[in-house]
């Protein structure tokens, strides 16, 4: 039992030094995606999430934390993530393809004035750059969260901003400083909407 203590004290330290390494060396990329999400939401815009598995649920999460609250109280803001809908994901894998799964519904759902925001602890999954390509396409603004080398998502034809964990290539890792990043980015988001 005591090396399963240890194992336990080891990984704590391992997600703690994740999260600090990507916070000091990504402080100007947090800040250019807090200010353009705020911005969109000042433009009467909406935040779509999008992502797989551990990343379908922080859309969820966080898309969540928009339309109720995080830390203050507040108005709702516009956020939805398209990874709910299993009739339409379920349609669409089924019609036409599991890649199109999240640009179909951007496509019915987004304006230029959106926001559209992929997860993707790879980077490289199909649908998730389906999707921010169809997002650049009808003009939207872009953000992808990533980890390890940061796959296809952190090129910028695709992303406004980047922000990559490449510290880590260890999904469960990846996901517990994505869902820290979503956190202080609503959280920052609140704070500069308070002040307009």
């Amino acid at each position: 039992m005591e090396h399963l203590k240890e194992y336990i004290t080891e990984e704590l330290a391992i997600s703690v030094k994740t999260k600090e390494k990507f916070v000091k060396e990504n402080l100007g990329q947090l800040m250019k995606a807090v200010e353009l999400m705020a911005q969109v939401t000042l433009n009467g815009g909406k935040i779509i999430y999008f992502g797989n598995g551990g990343s379908a649920a922080d859309s969820q999460h966080l898309a969540a934390e928009h339309v109720n609250k995080l830390r203050v109280q507040r108005a709702a803001l516009p956020a939805i993530a398209i990874t709910t809908d299993t009739s339409a994901i379920t349609s669409i894998a089924n019609d036409l393809s599991f890649d199109e799964i999240f640009s179909r519904q951007i496509e019915a759902v987004g304006n230029k004035n959106d926001l559209a925001f992929g997860i993707s602890t790879s980077g490289n999954s199909s649908n998730v750059i389906r999707g921010l390509q169809v997002a650049r396409q009808m003009g939207m603004k872009t953000i992808s969260m990533t980890g390890g080398s940061g796959g296809r998502i952190s090129s910028e034809d695709l992303a406004d901003v980047v922000l990559n964990v490449d510290n880590s290539n260890v999904s469960s890792r990846i996901q517990e400083t994505h869902i820290f990043i979503g956190h202080i980015l609503i959280e920052l988001m609140d704070k500069i909407l308070m002040t307009k």
